[in-house]
């Protein structure tokens, strides 16, 4: 024999241990995202921070100023002479070795040049002759320097020759470095002559936040490191877990207002 129990008292005793099911589950669901976000907020409060302060100040300096365009032109380039031999084009390319990728005629330092990429290098030839041109020199570096400078006065440069790679200077090798009153580094091409890179103290301050906001300390370059990825991740977590309070104790209130009224 089944007793099936009904009628106001039972179903009112239903009704009331369902809603301290819910009450019970919901505290331990608020508890336990309160617990996650306090946590959170300690491990990941301070690079949240690194990455608002980092990130406003970069947006907030002209990229033009970071790149040295206000004290180096870089593509200061005076116009070809109506006087300059040229091979026909067939021979030229016939003498440079290797497939040409790309093939380029510009002046440089009162000569025209054939600037050709061939083999994943740009090398300079004699366009008369086809002849490879020497490498760039200490002095012809400085020059290239001295041509391109803005900031006006006589600087005082010194010329050292890059031997590795550094945070500072990834181009391509062999490159030499012009110290420009001792601030100011204009990295030139040994084999080109063009000017790879501007350094600056704008730049160097520019590069120190971004590699504090990227999470890469050292070459600041690996956007895809663990430390980035990991500390993204659990933002996502902190910011649901935030969603989630604020879903959970905004009701609260709004009950308790309109209870009082």
């Amino acid at each position: 024999m089944r007793f099936v129990l009904t009628g106001p008292p039972f179903e009112q005793a239903a009704t009331t241990g369902h809603k301290i099911f819910m009450r019970s589950f919901r505290t331990r669901v608020h508890l336990t995202a309160s617990r996650m976000h306090k946590w959170l907020s300690l491990i990941i409060g301070l690079q949240v921070l690194i990455w608002m302060t980092s990130g406003l100040v970069m947006s907030a300096l002209p990229i033009e100023r970071v790149r040295g365009e206000h004290l180096v032109d870089r593509k200061v380039q005076p116009p070809i002479t109506g006087n300059s031999a040229v091979r026909p084009l067939g021979e030229l390319l016939s003498s440079i070795p290797g497939p040409v990728e790309a093939l380029t005629f510009r002046m440089h330092q009162g000569r025209l040049m054939a600037e050709a990429t061939t083999n994943g290098r740009t090398l300079l030839f004699d366009p008369s002759t086809g002849v490879r041109m020497p490498k760039i020199s200490m002095d012809q570096a400085a020059e290239i320097a001295r041509e391109s400078w803005k900031g006006g006065g006589n600087p005082e440069l010194k010329v050292t020759q890059v031997e590795d790679l550094a945070p500072e200077f990834r181009g391509p090798l062999p490159a030499w470095q012009v110290a420009i009153d001792g601030t100011t580094h204009v990295y030139v091409s040994g084999e080109t002559g063009r000017i790879l890179a501007v350094r600056t103290g704008t730049w160097r301050v520019y590069d120190f936040l971004w590699g504090l906001h990227i999470m890469d300390w050292q070459e600041h370059d690996n956007f895809n490191n663990i430390w980035l990825v990991s500390f993204a991740a659990s933002g996502v977590i902190f910011a649901l877990t935030g969603i989630a309070l604020l879903i959970m104790r905004f009701p609260i209130k709004i009950r308790r207002r309109r209870t009082t009224i």
